[in-house]
């Protein structure tokens, strides 16, 4: 049997190109021809120590700091997850209302679930035309915060995993006005700030912590991302306990020198970083504008390193295109969702590469009719039927409480009563499961959350059309109380 790192020498051999994280494209080698086993070490005298920083750690966090224009960084070798973790847990209490965007990351969840929170949902925008979430808007988080008192902090992911951008300043301004925290995750917007071509980070909009995925857009290794801190709302002395806790206590050397080398770059040789990048990439797009049938998505003031190319005028499914790109012209995207396929870019792209993605969709382009898809919503069977929309979720009891609920504890009821019911026999029962796609890894339905019809269609829509839907412990079927 081949070992992992045989696999991954002859597939880094081969002529398959990515466009998908991470964002050196495997083109770079900042560490040097040694790495990693010759620069893996442990806290040894003269290199610091990730928990106490008090020497050449803490002189890069604080580095990281300064070219992010943020208060505090912390280096974060668990990935944003943790930062997501340890943000939510510092700024709440046990049992603490929260209002979170619906479309977060599964990681938002778990720290719900960890900590006990109440969340208040706010829904997401939806442009039908392309079959995809849009922005949180500040008028929403006005309302919930104006009907919900008690709420302890705002969590929203912005930039989205397809690059939607929300406007960060003015939901800032009404979570401040009520002396409440604004969490971003803006996993994917690393790069932001970095070239005029790309949006502004949260940091300077008034975000009071903000999480980096470092590798999703940059050259620094897998699992590495920031963790910043601002302004005076936050206790931050929290945070950073709830981070000496949920990250390694043995931290990867590695991974550390990967964040410090990428911040070096941001620093020292920003220009050339990004400067021809963004002329490939503005090329890029220019000619995919003149595609006829696939067309690529293109929302003003968003990310626009995210290549999304909608399949909704065409009788392709994203999966489909997916699965074309990969097995004819090995380009391995993202990811596939229903109407459209998402390659990300990013300064680690070569210009072979950019011309390989649009010659191959201007093949396949060429080779497709232009339909229009016009099919009812509950034709599932269809490919090129309309995903159902989620409606608002309906919360009946917040997913820490489940375990109770079906032990029949605290006085809860429904002791012994879940049982695992076919999608389609679901409607109105309470899920006892995660269901959700990954990637993106945000979750379609909750644990505690009432189970709609709508919510069965969106499952047998994706089943029907080969994606992996996980969390849920037997396929087609749903645990409910």
């Amino acid at each position: 049997m081949r070992t992992i790192y045989e696999r991954l020498s002859e597939y880094s051999q081969s002529d398959y190109y990515g466009f998908h994280m991470p964002g050196h494209k495997r083109q770079f080698n900042m560490l040097g021809p040694e790495a990693p086993y010759a620069i893996d070490i442990t806290e040894i005298d003269g290199f610091d120590d990730l928990h106490h920083a008090g020497g050449m750690i803490r002189d890069a966090q604080e580095r990281a700091a300064e070219v992010y224009r943020a208060d505090e960084t912390h280096f974060l070798i668990n990935g944003s997850s943790v930062g997501i973790l340890s943000a939510v847990a510092g700024v709440t209490r046990r049992g603490d209302t929260v209002l979170v965007a619906r479309n977060c990351h599964k990681s938002v969840y778990h720290a719900i679930y960890m900590n006990g929170l109440r969340p208040v949902y706010l829904m997401p925008g939806f442009d039908p035309s392309v079959q995809l979430n849009t922005e949180i808007s500040a008028g929403d988080v006005r309302a919930a915060l104006l009907r919900e008192p008690k709420i302890r902090a705002v969590i929203i992911v912005s930039p989205t995993y397809d690059g939607v951008v929300s406007d960060i300043e003015a939901i800032a301004r009404e979570a401040h006005a009520r002396g409440i925290p604004l969490i971003v995750d803006e996993a994917h917007g690393a790069h932001f700030g970095f070239h005029p071509y790309f949006p502004t980070n949260a940091n300077v909009k008034g975000a009071d912590i903000v999480i980096h995925s470092l590798h999703k857009t940059l050259p620094s290794l897998t699992q590495t991302a920031l963790l910043h801190m601002n302004g005076g709302i936050v206790r931050r002395e929290r945070v950073r306990e709830y981070l000496h806790m949920l990250q390694s206590s043995s931290p990867s050397y590695v991974l550390m020198a990967s964040i410090d080398a990428c911040v070096d770059l941001l620093e020292n040789q920003r220009e050339e970083l990004f400067g021809p990048y963004v002329r490939r990439l503005a090329g890029m797009q220019k000619k995919l504008s003149q595609l006829q049938s696939l067309r690529v998505v293109d929302m003003e003031g968003n990310d626009p390193s995210k290549i999304i190319i909608s399949t909704r005028n065409t009788d392709l499914t994203g999966r489909q295109l997916y699965r074309w790109l990969l097995e004819k012209y090995h380009l391995q995207m993202e990811m596939a969702a229903g109407m459209y396929v998402l390659a990300m870019t990013s300064v680690g792209d070569t210009k072979e590469g950019m011309e390989r993605l649009t010659e191959a969709l201007t093949d396949i382009d060429r080779a497709l009719p232009e339909t229009v898809n016009t099919c009812s919503v509950r034709n599932t069977k269809d490919k090129t039927s309309d995903i159902p929309c989620l409606p608002g979720p309906d919360v009946v009891y917040i997913s820490s409480d489940m375990e109770n609920v079906l032990a029949g504890v605290d006085g809860k009821d429904g002791a012994g009563r879940a049982v695992s019911l076919p999608w389609g026999d679901s409607d109105g029962r309470v899920s006892a499961e995660y269901a959700y796609l990954y990637p993106p890894g945000c979750p379609l339905i909750v644990p505690g959350e009432r189970v709609s019809q709508e919510t069965a269609d969106v499952l047998q829509w994706y089943y029907e059309r080969g994606y992996s839907i996980e969390g849920l412990r037997r396929e087609q079927y749903i645990e409910v109380l």
